[in-house]
């Protein structure tokens, strides 16, 4: 996964946004599935905490009604154990903001270690974020706890030199890597203004996450002198591609990763 320097040669990683929720409901088996059948070479996704301590894959820390059908109003995962949550629906529902995704009645929020069962089906790599408040402790456990959960998982399936751990939250960061150095650690960045070496600083990781406008050829140059990656979110169109190309950035995080995996190809910058 590494990329410690750009040329024009080089090649672009495809990270699958909650899978590819373009085409198939996010977060879910059945989008990490079309993903790998695309061949992106990371699949990207979030991660919540039951009640009864089991982590599972879902950007929202309570059910959506946007995409998520269940027996009563929605409630957040930390108030609802493992057997709870999953008489919630997320595929039966199309989230009106991909009109090209496929519902997939019947899909359950999956756990982390279902998620990487898939690990067997390829080479490529997961990247997972820690969904965590620090205004809304009763969401998560704490840092510390909600990383041994994920690194229990992780060890379970020896696959700790294809994780990126990622998070807006600087804090599970840093307990990862008191644990388990060896484990890749990403800052993600919302829009604002944000310094990339200093953000490497004061996080400990190694991969800069940035929403895709903060990206500039100047930001990216100067990250990788200091053998940084720079890996934007969520790029979804041919003219967005295009920019984070020209800043030679070391990945792409994308809804649609097949059609950015075409895309790449078509330049020369996939294989």
């Amino acid at each position: 996964m590494m990329i410690p320097t750009w040329s024009a040669a080089s090649k672009i990683l495809v990270h699958g946004h909650r899978g590819a929720r373009a085409m198939r409901p996010e977060n879910t088996l059945p989008a990490f599935e079309y993903a790998i059948e695309q061949g992106v070479d990371c699949l990207e996704l979030d991660m919540a905490v039951t009640k009864d301590n089991v982590v599972v894959v879902s950007h929202d820390p309570r059910m959506n009604p946007a995409f998520a059908t269940g027996p009563t109003a929605p409630k957040a995962i930390r108030e609802m154990t493992l057997d709870e949550l999953h008489l919630w629906d997320v595929g039966a529902k199309r989230n009106s903001a991909f009109p090209k995704q496929h519902t997939v009645p019947g899909t359950r929020v999956p756990t982390l270690d279902e998620v990487l069962d898939l690990s067997t089906r390829g080479r490529f790599h997961f990247n997972i974020e820690t969904k965590i408040f620090p205004d809304r402790p009763e969401l998560t456990p704490g840092p510390e706890e909600f990383v041994k959960l994920v690194l229990e998982v992780i060890h379970k399936h020896e696959i700790g030199h294809r994780v990126i751990l990622q998070s807006f939250d600087f804090r599970t960061l840093h307990a990862m890597k008191k644990v388990a150095p060896q484990i890749g650690l990403s800052a993600l960045l919302e829009p604002g203004k944000h310094d990339f070496i200093e953000v490497a600083k004061e996080s400990g990781a190694d991969i800069i996450s940035p929403h895709q406008i903060l990206v500039t050829s100047q930001n990216v140059e100067q990250a990788h002198q200091m053998g940084l990656q720079v890996v934007p979110w969520t790029v979804n169109t041919p003219k967005d591609w295009d920019k984070m190309i020209a800043a030679k950035v070391d990945a792409i995080i994308s809804d649609d990763p097949a059609a950015l995996l075409a895309y790449l190809k078509s330049k020369g910058l996939h294989s």
